[in-house]
């Protein structure tokens, strides 16, 4: 994909472990497969909340709106 071998993450390995020091590296791990796993959730859950009232609801709606006109 990118055309990165064995050599190059490890070099990239010891660069992150030189940045952040041992210590980090679980808090930066745990942070990131959050991230991963919130952002598989978004992906996953439908786009838009259907807000539309059902046919019945309006049905209802009108009735009792033709009751208060009457009464």
């Amino acid at each position: 994909m990118f055309g990165l071998g064995f050599q190059e993450l490890l070099i990239i390995l010891i660069i992150v472990l030189v940045l952040f020091g041992a210590s980090r590296l679980p808090e930066i791990g745990r942070g990131l497969g959050s991230a991963i796993k919130n952002f598989k959730k978004g992906v996953n859950e439908p786009d838009e909340i259907n807000v539309t009232p059902r046919k019945e609801e309006v049905d209802k709606e009108k009735k009792e709106e033709e009751k208060k006109q009457q009464g």
